[in-house]
């Protein structure tokens, strides 16, 4: 099963999102897709691991998550993925920033979502329900996300959204 989890800034998804992994009882990897670029996120990356359980097996992977996702989904195992607009950000603003990378590994990312065995869980920051954005880079930052969360929320059998630490079901298994 693939669930997708959405929410704003310090909304609690990615605390939501451990939870779930924790409670599947399955061997859990963390696909961390944040960069240390400057020590405000590197301290965001130590709250994070700090909160994780020391037994999940933490797997980088800044721009090549389709690769990442292959290598470790299995059906006894569950991934969790945090978080895919960072993935984003990595491919839209990185070190260097390539338009046919970036559509390529969406893509393969795309294509591969639904095939992969066991428990995956996405995290992601929606940030489109604020005001168009003045610069040219954050409005399609937002236009890719947007465009992103839609096409993985098509492929989850269940989305979340999280506002102040409570989950709001959006789409449910059938």
């Amino acid at each position: 099963m693939r669930e997708l989890i959405l929410g704003g800034a310090r909304s609690g998804k990615s605390a939501y999102a451990e939870r779930l992994a924790l409670a599947t009882g399955l061997d859990v990897t963390y696909l961390a897709t944040a960069q240390a670029r400057d020590k405000e996120m590197a301290v965001r990356i130590e709250h994070h691991r700090q909160r994780r359980p020391g037994d999940w097996q933490l797997v980088e992977a800044p721009l090549e998550l389709a690769a990442a996702l292959q290598r470790y989904a299995a059906t006894d195992r569950c991934l969790l993925v945090d978080c895919l607009t960072l993935w984003l950000s990595n491919l839209l603003a990185g070190e260097q920033p390539d338009e046919v990378a970036l559509v390529r590994r969406r893509n393969e990312f795309l294509e591969l979502l639904p095939a992969l065995p066991g428990r995956v869980i996405l995290v992601s920051n929606e940030v489109g329900l604020g005001i168009v954005p003045l610069g040219e880079l954050s409005r399609r930052f937002c236009d890719e996300s947007g465009r992103l969360h839609q096409a993985v929320a098509e492929r989850c059998e269940r989305v979340t959204f999280v506002t102040a630490g409570l989950p709001m079901t959006l789409k449910r298994e059938k």
